[in-house]
Order: C-alpha cells, then structure tokens, then sequence
C-alpha cells in the first residue's frame, strides 16, 4: 500500500503572549477567570462597554467553570489533534488528516496559518449551482492516491480538480478560528434577532435561520429538523458545534459517521465524497471497517442500532464538540493603552461597530451546553450575515439568489491579533489590507477609515489589535 499524501505542516505561526494581566472595570457582573478558575466576580460595565477581564490563562486553555475537568479536556484535546489514517477511514479525498493541521495559528484551535480552501459553483439564470453532481462547491485538496483496496484490488483515487464549467473560481476559504464559541453556541436565538432589529438599516444584518440536521445532545430546546440560528462558518450556515463537528469530519477528512439522537439513526453525514462526483469502486475509498447492518455502506464510523429511544453520539465528533465548547476565549492584550482609548470612540465613530458589535455578550442561566450561566463575553461579531458587495465571496447553496451568496457572516475580532491571515480568503496580512477590502454594507466604515488621519488609523488599529 502506497504512503498517504502527507500534508505540508507550518511552524511559523504567531506565538501567543504570555501572562498578559487584564484591568477590570466594572458595574455589573463579570466572571474573572485565571490559570487556576474561577476566582469571584467583580463589578462590570454597560452592555456597550469594553470588558477587560484579569486573566492569566493561555490561549487555547480550558473556559474554567466548565462541566468539564482539565484531564477531560486534555483527552478532548488530544482526539482534536489526533491525525487519521486510511485503515481510520482517512479519504478518498480530503483537505487535512487531523482539526489541529488546520485549527493551529497562534494555539491548537485557532485559525489556520497557512491552509486555504478552494470553492467553486456558477449561476444559472441568476441562481447559484454548486455543481452537485460534480462534487459539491468545495473542491478538497488532497487524495489518498494509489493503495490496495479491501477486496485485493488495485485502487487509484484521482485528485479533485475545479470543472470546467464553473464561473465561480479557485474561492478562498481560511479555516475559522474556534476560541471562545461554546459560549457563542450557548446564546439563545432571540439574542441575534434582537441584535439585528436594533442596527441601523443601511447595515442591518440577518439572522440566518437554518435547520439543524444533528441537534446538541444537551440542550433539550434542540432536535432534528428544528430551527436555529446559524452562527458557525462563514456564511453562518452552521447551527451548533456537534453539526459543525460531523460536518468537517466528512467534509474535510472523509470520515464519515452515524449517531443516534433520540432514537432516530442520523445519517446525514455518513456519505463519502467522492472526486468530482465520480464514486470509488467498492474497497477503494479507504480501508476503514465495513459498516454493520442497518447503517448506509460506506460509514466509516457507525455508533449502529438506535433501537429503544437511545441518543449516542460517534466518539470523535462528541469529543471535537466538547473541545471547542470548553475552549476559552482569547484573552486581550490592553499594553497599548493609550492607543487604545483613543481607538475605541474613533472606532464606534467610523462604523466598525454596527456589525463587529462591542456589545456584551452574557450566557442564558442555566447555559444549556455547559458552559458557566451568565458569563459575560465580548467577541466583536453580530454573527449575522450582511451583504459584502464585492467582498462576498459569490458562493452558496443551491437555489440561492446572487444576493444571498454576496453575504458573509461577521468574523469575531476576538483573538485578530493571533491570525497571520485575514479575511475569508486570507488575502490580507493586515488590519488596513481587510478594512481596505469592505465593500457592500461594510462600504461606508471602510470610507471613513480612509478619511481619518494617520494617526488616527493607527489607533483604530492599535485597538484592533487588542483583541
């Protein structure tokens, strides 16, 4: 059997400051966290007021106060940054063999320092065709090659390449950064609605309502087929972190799986991709276990029966979930203070906060996937969709209109200063490169950001930067 492909790896990303001391100001409740947890509460500021929380923690430590333990959480850890093989199900085609090859800039869950995704799709009469039937709009990088197969034979699996007949081309997709989003996953919906009814018509967002194909085994309020807003991805097309994880298990590794939630088998992710849509022939898309009975053929990680009402979700997507839900959020670096109060009303002044909202966040009580109740958090995003103009990156899901794929979900700026890339398509390495690039409702802050002096720009950024 032949080597699988090896992935390029990166030892250039931006290393996390250490020890970085927090100020606290206050009038109302914020939990301070530390290295060792949770330590009290202290008084806090306006919902529109910058937190500024004492934290000692690293990037990529555990959120204490959790429902989880450090030892847990390293075991969680260590399944997100385990790398899979083809007897493991890697394949036939795939974009990484582990989350942590890509999750990896500046701590293990962060964005991605180097990889980039590619995306494809074109417009029929006004409406978008993701080219189903020739693999989907995400063209996946990488291919197990040649090995033999199950059954003895001789197995070849062609690498993916962009069809011909697309017009949407050769799109960038940076891997998001995951830090902070179990309390982002903990928000109730009616906060991003309310959200989008309180901005300003030139830049009011949207709630992005999508349905949710493997609900959060913990929260009760969840179940297949319901609705939610979507907050995770970059079009917010992701509706809590358990999808998000079995999505990029298949997606981005070809591992497929099946769970069971409340009885019903869900097997929405149990279907290899196959290279520009062409299936493998039996045996040839990797070397995983055959699926037992009652699962689709091809699952490379089945849980099996769901007889007697029973909700067992696949290890390693659980475990993934339970990862990211525990991951704290990135501390701030507020060294640069005196930039930074000056950057803070210049900053709300230009625009920049009608969608990368200072507003505080604060967890429903009780937080129904275990993060701590009524923890404030502040990560710089409505996680509402906007129109982008130019800067949207024209991709979506069958039978979307050209104006919803120009929409983009707003990034949080919470941890920017760890990316080595910005933007959905890593194109910029600055904060003036990506304001530089806002287009649609985001045209009128970038403007005003030209229009400010240079010093000024700098405090804008300084402030950034902070986060």
């Amino acid at each position: 059997m032949s080597r699988i492909r090896s992935l390029p790896r990166t030892d250039n990303a931006r290393k996390p400051k250490k020890g970085i001391i927090m100020k606290t100001k206050a009038r109302r409740t914020v939990i301070v966290l530390v290295a060792g947890g949770m330590i009290g509460a202290v008084g806090c500021a306006d919902l529109e007021e910058d937190i500024f929380v004492e934290q000692s923690a690293l990037l990529g430590d555990r959120l204490p106060g959790t429902s989880t333990n450090d030892k847990n959480f390293a075991e969680f850890k260590a399944n997100f940054m385990a790398e899979e093989e083809l007897d493991e199900g890697l394949g036939p085609i795939f974009n990484a063999e582990g989350c942590a090859v890509c999750h990896d800039a500046g701590a293990i869950g962060g964005a991605s320092a180097t990889r980039i995704e590619r995306r494809f799709g074109r417009f029929v009469n006004g409406v978008f065709d993701p080219l189903g039937n020739r693999g989907g709009s995400l063209r996946q990088l990488f291919t197990v090659g040649s090995f033999t197969g199950a059954n003895g034979q001789a197995c070849n699996v062609p690498l993916e390449v962009e069809p011909p007949e697309a017009t949407v081309r050769n799109v960038g997709r940076l891997t998001t950064p995951l830090f902070g989003l179990g309390l982002v996953d903990a928000m109730p919906d009616s906060f991003f609605t309310s959200m989008a009814a309180g901005q300003p018509a030139a830049t009011r967002g949207i709630a992005n309502i999508v349905t949710t194909v493997l609900p959060n085994d913990r929260d009760v309020n969840q179940r297949i087929g319901g609705q939610r807003v979507g907050r995770f991805g970059w079009k917010a097309g992701v509706p809590n972190l358990l999808q998000f994880s079995a999505d990029a298990y298949t997606n981005e590794m070809g591992i497929t799986t099946q769970s069971c939630f409340r009885g019903v088998s869900v097997t929405a992710f149990a279907t290899e991709s196959a290279p520009n849509g062409i299936p493998q022939p039996a045996g040839c898309d990797d070397l995983a276990e055959p699926a037992p009975a009652g699962v689709p053929a091809g699952t490379d990680d089945p849980v099996g029966s769901c007889a007697g009402g029973i909700t067992l979700i696949q290890k390693d997507i659980d475990n993934f979930k339970r990862f990211m839900t525990n991951l704290a959020p990135p501390p701030r670096d507020l060294s640069n203070s005196g930039a930074i109060a000056r950057g803070t009303p210049l900053y709300d002044q230009i625009g920049c906060a009608n969608c990368h909202t200072r507003r505080v966040f604060v967890t429903p009580s009780p937080a129904p996937n275990g993060v701590p109740s009524n923890l404030q958090f502040q990560p710089f995003s409505d996680f509402l969709v906007h129109d982008m103009g130019a800067l949207g990156d024209m991709i979506g899901n069958a039978g979307d209109s050209i104006a919803v794929t120009r929409r983009m979900r707003t990034a949080p700026l919470w941890g920017i200063r760890f990316r080595p890339l910005l933007l959905h398509d890593g194109r910029c390495g600055d904060i003036p490169c990506a304001v530089g690039a806002h287009d649609g409702q985001g045209l009128a802050a970038r403007n005003a950001f030209n229009g400010l002096t240079a010093a000024q720009r700098a405090d804008v950024v300084n402030f950034v930067r902070s986060m």
